[in-house]
């Protein structure tokens, strides 16, 4: 019943920055961990970074820095605040949400290109 939507993907110049977020609707109990992944083109999806409920964070080692994951446990919404982009940093980023399941978001673009 859960349902993860994400939003705030686009086109940025490298260096620039994006903040994304991904709205959890549709749940009783409480997502005890919620995420970002990416999947670019020819590529594995990968974790990007991670928060539990408890705050506790993880990062990609290629994110590190550039990155900062947080959430709001009462909305059970996650974002993903991304400065420094770069053109690798292109993808497909999915939100995920675990709970007594888990769950999958539909995706959202973020290009970094000049």
């Amino acid at each position: 019943q859960v349902q993860l939507v994400e939003s705030g993907g686009g086109l940025v110049q490298p260096g620039g920055s994006l903040r994304l977020s991904c709205a959890a609707s549709g749940t009783i109990f409480r997502l005890n961990v919620m995420g970002w992944y990416r999947q670019a083109p020819g590529k594995e999806r990968e974790l990007v970074a991670s928060i539990t409920s408890g705050g506790f964070t993880t990062y990609a080692d290629s994110v590190k820095g550039r990155f900062t994951i947080s959430r709001d446990n009462a909305k059970n919404t996650v974002y993903l605040q991304m400065n420094s982009l770069k053109p690798e940093d292109t993808a497909v980023y999915y939100c995920r949400g675990v709970g007594p399941r888990e769950y999958w978001g539909q995706g959202t673009q973020v290009t970094v290109s000049s």
